[in-house]
């Protein structure tokens, strides 16, 4: 399938990395676009105009900005779908593999900053995720089973999922009980994990 070129705006180090990872995994070219956090260029004019909140990862596809890390996935995922990377709709695994993408930024981001915080959520009526732990238990509930979120099924929603955990769990901020523990270890030892680790890596050093 021929479809223009992404640019992928990235920093090393940076909730991107795992978007790099989902480029590996789908072995696509893209053009890179490389930002200095440290050196806050993405504060820069050119590329707030583009994407006014500063925050990486973006896309720019075809004329269009994609912004938001589920939904940059999500439209990568869609974009190349002989990859396999998401399930088609009518496949029945679309809708468990919509709601994962969308329950990691409506739900798990804003618990872990309120936990990161040491702030208590809001009334249970009015918080968008109810309780840390609530949203914990789901996690672990639906990462028991395994081997991936969707079961037997690997996708996007894994390489997600996979690289916030490993980074979330390292900062202590999510304990790493056994279940959690298992699924990020299958989802680093994959190699498309392992070479976007070698290339941020490689990319930080050249910032320094």
């Amino acid at each position: 399938m021929n479809v223009p070129k992404v640019t992928f705006f990235h920093a090393p180090q940076s909730r991107s990395g795992g978007t790099l990872a989902l480029f590996e995994e789908l072995g696509v070219d893209y053009d890179l676009n490389l930002l200095d956090l440290k050196a806050g260029t993405q504060r820069d004019p050119a590329y707030l105009a583009l994407n006014p909140l500063g925050k990486v990862p973006a896309i720019r596809h075809d004329g269009t900005m994609v912004t938001e890390q589920p939904a940059v996935m999500m439209y990568l995922a869609d974009l190349y779908p002989e990859k396999g990377l998401a399930p088609a709709i009518g496949d029945p695994l679309r809708g468990p593999y919509l709601r994962w993408m969308v329950f990691y930024g409506s739900c798990f981001e804003p618990a872990l900053v309120d936990r990161s915080l040491q702030r208590d959520p809001a009334p249970h009526a009015t918080s968008p995720y109810g309780t840390w732990q609530e949203v914990l238990d789901a996690i672990v509930t639906q990462l028991t089973p395994g081997p991936w979120l969707l079961g037997e099924r690997f996708s996007a929603a894994d390489v997600l999922w996979g690289t916030a955990l490993h980074w979330t769990t390292m900062f202590k901020l999510v304990p790493e009980l056994p279940a959690v523990r298992a699924y990020i270890d299958r989802v680093r030892a994959r190699p498309a994990m392992q070479r976007a680790e070698a290339r941020d890596d490689a990319f930080l050093a050249s910032q320094a």
